[in-house]
C-alpha cells in the first residue's frame, strides 16, 4: 500500500479488509445479533471480530477455519476496574482464545496526572497478554482528554512497547452544558497526534466514526493501520463498486471534512 497524493491511495481488497476490526460491542446485542455479525467478519475476512469477553467461545467456533482473529475487550467501556481485575480479565481472555486484546485505561487517573498508576497498569496488562501469545491495544478515550494527555499516553505506550494505541471505545459520550451528550470518536487531529508521538513500532487504531470507505482510506493515508467498524459491509461493498480488487488499485478518496469523522 502506497500513497501517491493527498487524495489518492493504492490499495487492494485485502488491504481494506485487513484494516477492519468488526465491532460487535453494543450492549443490546443478542446472541443472534452476534452470530450474524460474526458471519460478516467471516465473509469479508477482516482482521478481527471485536467482542465482549463472554462471547469468546462463540466467536472462536464461528470463525474456525478463517484468518479472522478474536479480539475481546477488557475494562470496557469505562476502564474503572482495579488493575488486578483487568489483569485477570485479560489473562482469561487470552487463555480462552483472544489473540488481540483492547483495554481501556483508567481515564480518571490520566486526567488526574497519576501517570505512574496508568503506566503500571498498562505494563502489567501488556505483560499478561504477551505472555499468552496475544497483543494489546490501549484505548485512550480521546473525547475526555486534552492533547497533552494523549501525547503522554503515546509516550508511555511506546516505552512499554504495546502493539497499538487506540482513540476510543465508541461509547465515550461527553455531557454538554445543555445536558445533551456528544461524541466525536476518531478525529484527524488526534490521529495525526497519536501517529507523531508513538514509536514507529506502535500502530494506531481509529475507532468511532469511521463509517465509509472514504473515511477508511483517509485515516489509512495518515498512517492508521486498523479501524473499529460497525459499517463493514458498507465499506467492503463500496470498495468493490469503486473497482478495488485483489490487485493493487489506485483510487481517489474524499478527505474527512471538519475535525474528524464524528460518532457512530
Amino acid at each position: 500500500m502506497a500513497t501517491s497524493s493527498i487524495n489518492t491511495i493504492t490499495v487492494t481488497l485485502k488491504d481494506i479488509a485487513g484494516m477492519i476490526d468488526h465491532s460487535l460491542l453494543h450492549p443490546t446485542m443478542t446472541d443472534a445479533d452476534i452470530v450474524a455479525g460474526l458471519a460478516i467478519a467471516r465473509e469479508y475476512n477482516v482482521a478481527t471480530a471485536c467482542v465482549k469477553p463472554y462471547l469468546i467461545p462463540l466467536a472462536k467456533k464461528a470463525l474456525e477455519g478463517t484468518d479472522v482473529l478474536v479480539c475481546p475487550v477488557i475494562g470496557f467501556p469505562h476502564g474503572n476496574s482495579t488493575t488486578e481485575v483487568k489483569v485477570f480479565e485479560a489473562t482469561r481472555a487470552t487463555e480462552e482464545g483472544g489473540k488481540e486484546i483492547d483495554m481501556v485505561i483508567n481515564i480518571g487517573k490520566a486526567l488526574g496526572g497519576d501517570w505512574q498508576y496508568v503506566a503500571d497498569e498498562i505494563r502489567q496488562i501488556n505483560e499478561a497478554v504477551v505472555k499468552h501469545g496475544a497483543i494489546l491495544k490501549v484505548i485512550f478515550e480521546n473525547d475526555f482528554l486534552e492533547e497533552k494527555h494523549i501525547v503522554r499516553l503515546c509516550q508511555i505506550c511506546s516505552d512499554i512497547g504495546v502493539a497499538f494505541v487506540k482513540t476510543s471505545t465508541g461509547y465515550g459520550f461527553v455531557k454538554q452544558p445543555n445536558g445533551l451528550y456528544t461524541y466525536a470518536g476518531a478525529t484527524v487531529p488526534h490521529l495525526k497526534l497519536m501517529r507523531e508521538h508513538s514509536k514507529p513500532t506502535v500502530e494506531v487504531k481509529a475507532a468511532g466514526g469511521v463509517r465509509s470507505l472514504d473515511d477508511l482510506l483517509h485515516v489509512m493515508s495518515l498512517g492508521v493501520t486498523r479501524i473499529g467498524a460497525t459499517a463493514t459491509v458498507a465499506i467492503m461493498e463500496e470498495a468493490k463498486r469503486r473497482g478495488i480488487t485483489e490487485s493493487p488499485t489506485t483510487v481517489e478518496f474524499k478527505p474527512i471534512s471538519g475535525a474528524g469523522a464524528g460518532g457512530y
